[in-house]
């Protein structure tokens, strides 16, 4: 059997290899991240071909994977593949392969859940409850029929968010470089989108292009009281904008499942001496910690993916991208 090494395990990855008999693999699980891990730890297992790694393997500098002088295939457990350096795998014909379609309705169910909670204040109301100090007129929230949604990005995700937001009765306006025919009467411009919005959802990967797409200059552009949701990646939106744009009362509240440079809020193996030089990061998780205390905002911790349905068929991908590799018929291949 081929030895896979799989790194951001947890109980119900080893739980689903374990009822399949392991697939006909002999995995290798690490709690830790990939770049979390000692070496000396690494040091039995050098010689893999294969691993499998979740977004929290941020492979920024490559030091971990260039021990590794076997490799040939990352199975990585997500869409997004900006957690990996792909021209460094180019370079050492290192291919990678992602899970392009395990949730579309998954991850658009989520958001319409954060923009429900927004609208009519639910988790504020739940709060005041548990603590006996309720105040209904501090649950005004508002009607999301008629209410205009621009959805940047019209992918899987942001395809099955305008089925969902049509089922509310909301207005759509939609913007993608690559627009589907489907949409074609609710294309706009994104200066027009930003003008005309109640709300702005995101549904875009993050890559050099579209890092801080919501900056500075288009929350000037925006409908004062703005809401925005973002469950596709935190760097879409520059953290310091945000923020100021909060304080402005340009965005009246915001739904966030990922933030900016959101790493020392999710995980406790951090090591703070990798960003003591780093003043972008730490003031990025400086603000996200102030945007938590405002009662407006709604942050989650990555988890817009995380039903037992979806990490199913996660799961299930991941696997067939590794057999499918083994028997010389690779699938999802991004390199």
């Amino acid at each position: 059997m081929v030895q896979v090494l799989f790194f951001d395990a947890d109980k119900d990855l080893k739980t689903f290899l374990k009822k399949h008999n392991y697939c006909g693999i002999e995995p290798v699980f690490f709690y830790e991240s990939l770049n979390y891990v000692p070496t000396q730890k690494l040091r039995p297992y050098l010689n893999a071909s294969i691993i499998s790694i979740f977004t929290h393997s941020k492979m920024v500098d490559n030091a971990k994977l260039t021990l590794f002088k076997n490799l040939k295939l990352i199975a990585t457990r997500s869409t997004g593949i900006n957690h990996l350096d792909l021209d460094f795998c180019k370079r050492h014909n290192i291919q990678v392969a992602n899970v392009p379609y395990y949730g579309a309705q998954t991850v658009a169910e989520f958001a319409f859940g954060l923009l429900l909670a927004l609208s009519r204040k639910i988790i504020l109301a739940q709060s005041d409850m548990s603590r006996n100090r309720v105040r209904i007129q501090d649950y005004i929230g508002f009607d999301l029929a008629g209410k205009t949604i621009g959805i940047i990005g019209t992918g899987s995700i942001g395809s099955h968010m305008i089925q969902l937001a049509k089922g509310f009765d909301m207005k759509v306006l939609a913007y993608d470089p690559f627009p589907k025919t489907e949409f074609s009467p609710l294309y706009t411009s994104l200066n027009q989108l930003y003008a005309k919005s109640d709300i702005i959802s995101l549904h875009i990967p993050s890559s050099d292009k579209n890092k801080h797409l919501l900056n500075q200059a288009a929350f000037v552009r925006m409908k004062k009281g703005v809401y925005i949701i973002n469950t596709a990646r935190g760097d879409l939106i520059d953290t310091q904008a945000l923020y100021q744009a909060v304080q402005q009362g340009i965005v009246a509240g915001a739904g966030l499942d990922v933030l900016e440079n959101e790493d020392f809020l999710l995980h406790d193996d951090i090591d703070p001496q990798g960003y003591a030089q780093d003043t972008p990061f730490l003031l990025d998780s400086a603000l996200n910690l102030k945007l938590l205390q405002n009662p407006n905002i709604i942050a989650t911790p990555h988890i817009a993916f995380n039903t037992s349905d979806a990490l199913a068929r996660i799961i299930q991908t991941t696997l067939d991208n590794i057999y499918n590799f083994l028997n010389n018929k690779p699938s999802h291949l991004v390199t």
